[in-house]
């Protein structure tokens, strides 16, 4: 079995994807926080991203990397800095020098969250972030590009869409953007186990009829989502909730808002 290593394996995509790849790898799950007690197959360990020095021994005899430690969301400077960024590099570094040979890094739609909704955007679209959380993906997947080149490390960047603790859509937006736990997973593994990619970006996304982003590059990992938001799609009409005018133009859409005090016409 690969050796695969889960930071911020406490977290809510974390914690999904140890019980949906239990049993499929040797797992070795560290954060800063504290996790339930390791069954069979898992390692439990305590690592703090923002140190270099701890991470390099939870690195080794890793085969995979699976980043998703750090602020989940839009917060001050000092934090997205300090986890997102100086973390991000640590993680990198760390598996660099012990020899890892695949990082899959979370990244985010709000990475590109400025580009127009009406349009289907795909790998290949100029980074548009919509906040400093959105930034500092766009960081992760540079240094994660570079580290591909430079160091020969077999990067995957998953933009990850809505992925919901409780597994259900609640939100219009959601009816482009959600992803099931199932489709996480899925999604997860098949960045571990294809045999042969170097950079690859690809969208976290279920199988969303409104789906507005163009996931044609994950055909050859075989990727195929089981879910669709258009199921749960009356029940978010029945509760009345709706996007702001604004938040509706965006991919990014709540993320855009957050600060926000520019004028959308300018936004191309």
């Amino acid at each position: 079995m690969k050796r695969v290593l889960i930071t911020g394996a406490a977290g809510h995509i974390g914690r999904a994807l140890r019980a949906g790849l239990r049993g499929q790898y040797q797992l070795r799950l560290a954060d800063i926080v504290p996790q339930a007690p390791a069954g069979e197959g898992e390692e439990v360990l305590s690592a703090d991203i923002t140190r270099l020095a701890e991470l390099l021994p939870v690195m080794q005899g890793v085969d995979v990397v699976v980043h998703l430690a750090g602020v989940p969301d839009e917060d001050r400077w000092e934090k997205v800095r300090d986890l997102n960024i100086e973390g991000c590099y640590n993680v990198f570094e760390a598996a660099r020098q012990a020899g890892v040979k695949r990082v899959v890094f979370a990244s985010s739609n709000h990475a590109v969250g400025f580009h127009r909704r009406d349009r289907m955007i795909d790998d290949t679209v100029a980074p548009r972030p919509d906040s400093r959380y959105g930034v500092s993906k766009v960081f992760g997947e540079a240094l994660g590009r570079m580290y591909a080149d430079k160091h020969g490390l077999s990067v995957a960047c998953m933009r990850i869409g809505s992925f919901r603790p409780d597994d259900t859509p609640t939100e219009p937006r959601h009816l482009f953007t959600w992803i099931s736990h199932r489709d996480t997973v899925q999604l997860t593994k098949r960045c571990i186990d294809y045999p042969d990619y170097h950079f690859l970006i690809v969208y976290g996304v279920s199988g969303n009829a409104r789906n507005r982003w163009d996931n044609a590059n994950l055909r050859r990992l075989g990727y195929a989502p089981q879910d669709d938001a258009e199921l749960h799609a009356a029940r978010i009409a029945s509760s009345g909730k709706e996007e702001d005018p604004r938040e509706a133009l965006f991919h990014g859409g709540f993320g855009c808002l957050v600060e926000f005090d520019g004028d959308p016409q300018l936004i191309d």
